[in-house]
């Protein structure tokens, strides 16, 4: 994740200074998905991105479900044990990320013809801070769970909104709240809205004076 920050922070000092990208002022005249407008064209968007939406859930679960999930929770849970089983972790980790990359990247070409127009500044750390709370307050290895915060997340700002603050202060509210969120979660319920807590498995072993005790 580390890594993941750092490679978009480069990116991001690319796309400011590169001709190609419009620079700090983005892209614009992106050509809309839907050519008409009025209020038929935002519904016909809607449907467009809740089958996007729903389409990207589902592949993540076909993903994570036989084999292959199996593979990927044994990688995460004991990786040095993977590869001692002959499995090529560094390739998984890198089907893994080009998979969630090309779903952010299906994500932006919806949001760009949507708006239609792009600027660095829309993807700044601050929404990865909000992507991160996202999955956190969802349920971390869930499925649904990253969904069902990105819903919950989502109208938050539109409450911040209510309550008419200037942009220079309703903009590190809205981090402080996430970052806030995030610690929460993880030290109050680690496993989200929607993840299951982890059983409290006993093991039996036996200490130096041969006697079993449980642990």
């Amino acid at each position: 994740m580390i890594a993941s920050i750092g490679f978009q922070l480069g990116v991001l000092q690319i796309i400011k200074n590169s001709d190609w990208s419009g620079g700090p002022g983005g892209l614009t005249n992106i050509a809309p998905l839907i050519p008409t407008t009025g209020p038929a064209a935002i519904w016909n968007y809607v449907a467009i991105v809740a089958i996007a939406a729903l389409a990207s859930i589902l592949v993540v679960r076909w993903l994570v479900s036989g084999d292959y999930g199996r593979a990927i929770t044994a990688m995460r849970d004991d990786e040095e044990a993977f590869r001692g089983l002959g499995h090529d972790a560094m390739r998984l980790k890198l089907v893994l990320f080009a998979v969630g990359s090309g779903l952010a990247g299906l994500a932006g070409g919806l949001y760009g013809h949507y708006f239609l127009f792009v600027t660095p500044e829309q993807f700044e750390i601050l929404y990865s801070a909000a992507m991160l709370t996202m999955v956190v307050v969802g349920g971390i290895r869930t499925v649904w769970g990253p969904a069902l915060g990105a819903l919950l997340l989502q109208f938050m700002p539109q409450a911040i909104n209510f309550l008419k603050l200037p942009s220079s202060v309703a903009g590190p509210l809205q981090g402080i709240i996430f970052t806030s969120l995030v610690l929460v979660f993880l030290f109050m319920r680690p496993h989200g809205l929607l993840g299951r807590a982890p059983s409290a498995n006993k093991i039996v072993q036996e200490d130096d004076s041969g006697e079993a005790r449980a642990s």
